[in-house]
């Protein structure tokens, strides 16, 4: 690739499930930061400042949707796109996340892999450059 890769930041509490989007995403150019803890969330978002942020719901300790809230309340941080990705497969669940919340994206898993890629290339192409393109 010409272009940086773009940077992926993984939100999941299921360490299976974070190594096997790292692997997809890994072997299509993105370069993947795996975050396990959500209480480290919010920190590791400050410092690594990605270019999207994948971000799982229902996980111990901190909330998804607590992070998402801090996330858009922070000026700095607010622009970073934020795709959902959750077992929540009701219609009205990703009704409110896209239409009121206002997510950039949501992934209802299990996913497959073109799937994945899809809402991530669709997620990235409304930046304004072609990096997502080559996934």
């Amino acid at each position: 690739m010409t272009n940086p890769r773009y940077r992926v930041m993984w939100i999941e509490d299921d360490a299976e499930l974070l190594r096997l989007a790292r692997l997809i995403l890994s072997h299509k150019g993105f370069e993947v930061i795996p975050v396990n803890d959500s209480r480290e969330a919010m920190d590791m978002i400050r410092r690594e400042k990605p270019d999207v942020i994948m971000l799982d719901l229902m996980m111990p300790n901190v909330d998804g949707w607590d992070i998402y809230n801090q996330l858009k309340a922070d000026a700095g941080l607010k622009h970073i796109p934020v795709v959902i990705v959750t077992a929540k497969a009701h219609a009205a669940d990703k009704a409110m996340a896209l239409h009121l919340a206002k997510v950039d994206g949501y992934l209802t898993k299990p996913y497959e892999q073109t799937q994945l890629l899809d809402v991530l290339n669709k997620v990235l192409s409304r930046r304004g450059d072609s990096r997502g393109k080559s996934a």
